[in-house]
């Protein structure tokens, strides 16, 4: 098969352009929401905050998303997720101009009750974006499909970090709020362009309830689907240190706000390299016993970017991690794709958006509330020994998954 073979289908092309847009603004805005709280507060549990603001309203509605996309035009909820994240950057870009008087009054609170609301809306979007996009291809381009997502969106994640940095630093916080709006609009014009889906037959379960238990029943009764999803969330929640960054860029490698934007770029860069030799060399065998030395390979490196004082020693150690958690990401997704009914992928991305999505901002807070008990660096180290011990009950408790041989 060849490497670009699903890029043949127009749909998915434009999905792609979408995603990365949505990606890369959202990348952008995070870098710029957290420098400007920093600056504000000074404060590493502010930065916390952040995190927690945007997953408490995208796990509670997370299910309900989940029911949502199995019985609606997944387009349509797409859309108007996107137009939510759209209006959302006009009200930060508002916050900026003349000191607006609601961050006079009332300090970080107007930020943190916008990001609760991206939060919502990015609840909403990620089963719909998950289900639909098997929609655009045949399934037995699904491997090639998650692959080139995986490459693209990690591509994004370097992107945007890095030029957040670098808009920060020569532009100031206003303008960069303007490229995230404008990044955000195309991202909805390549949706809108992209053709609509019939839903696929809605599944017999009779009720809003009894559709969402099915979901998690779906999940709870597969080993392999539910190790995986565990597995990445304990890691992301405790081995994360995007949250502590601008904390280290700014006062431990003294790097400024660009040092602070590679940084946060690092581990998409080296997400990137393994996307890239994934892509042209997939895994065939030894897939459960890959998966989990690659994510104990992530709390290596998390122990070790603790304890670094060197920037460049830093950003190898932060690329090493992404190196590392690249591996996760596809094959989690390529295991929940083909393993999944087709009616039933908007209540498992539901499921799983609480499990991995929602740790990556639960673990920011986590991050913030350790490093204000113990400091930033013990923090990350704690969270790297965290990983490892996770991994380890894992390895003892999921035997399908240390048997797995191949993807499929």
């Amino acid at each position: 098969m060849s490497v670009s073979a699903v890029l043949k289908h127009r749909d998915f092309r434009f999905f792609l352009c979408a995603r990365v847009c949505v990606t890369l603004a959202i990348q952008i805005q995070a870098v710029v929401v957290g420098w400007q709280i920093y600056e504000i507060t000074k404060d590493p549990l502010s930065l916390g905050l952040i995190g927690l603001a945007e997953a408490i309203p995208a796990m509670t509605v997370a299910l309900y998303a989940g029911h949502l996309a199995d019985i609606t035009e997944r387009k349509k909820i797409i859309l108007s997720c996107a137009s939510v994240l759209v209006m959302c950057s006009m009200v930060l870009f508002y916050f900026t101009v003349k000191a607006s008087t609601l961050v006079s009054l009332f300090g970080v609170v107007p930020i943190y009750t916008v990001i609760f609301v991206t939060g919502i809306a990015r609840g909403f979007l990620q089963p719909a974006n998950f289900s639909f996009m098997p929609q655009l291809v045949p399934r037995e381009l699904y491997a090639n499909a998650i692959t080139w997502y995986s490459t693209l969106w990690e591509g994004s994640a370097v992107l945007g970090p890095a030029l957040g940095g670098y808009l920060i630093k020569f532009f100031g916080v206003q303008f960069s709020y303007a490229v995230v709006f404008s990044i955000l609009c195309l991202g909805v014009m390549f949706y809108s362009i992209v053709n609509r889906k019939p839903l696929p037959p809605i599944s017999e379960e009779v009720g809003m309830i009894k559709k969402i238990k099915a979901g998690l029943k779906f999940v709870f009764h597969n080993q392999i689907v539910l190790s995986v999803m565990s597995l990445d969330m304990f890691a992301v929640l405790f081995g994360g240190a995007v949250a502590l960054l601008p904390i280290f860029a700014g006062e431990i490698l003294h790097a400024g706000s660009d040092g602070f934007g590679l940084l946060r770029a690092a581990p998409g860069l080296g997400a990137i390299v393994m996307a890239v030799y994934l892509m042209n060399n997939p895994i065939k065998k030894n897939i459960g016993k890959i998966l989990l030395w690659s994510v104990a390979g992530f709390g290596c490196c998390m122990i070790g970017f603790g304890a670094s004082k060197l920037f460049w020693l830093s950003f190898a150690l932060l690329m090493g991690s992404g190196i590392f958690d690249c591996v996760s990401v596809i094959v989690r997704g390529i295991l929940i794709h083909t393993g999944t009914p087709e009616n039933m992928k908007g209540r498992v991305a539901a499921v799983n958006s609480i499990f991995v999505g929602s740790s990556n901002e639960i673990g920011a807070f986590e991050s913030g509330v350790v490093a204000k008990l113990m400091g930033t660096a013990n923090s990350v180290i704690f969270g790297g020994i965290m990983t490892l011990l996770v991994v380890g009950v894992t390895a003892k408790k999921a035997d399908k998954l240390v048997a797995l041989e191949r993807v499929d």
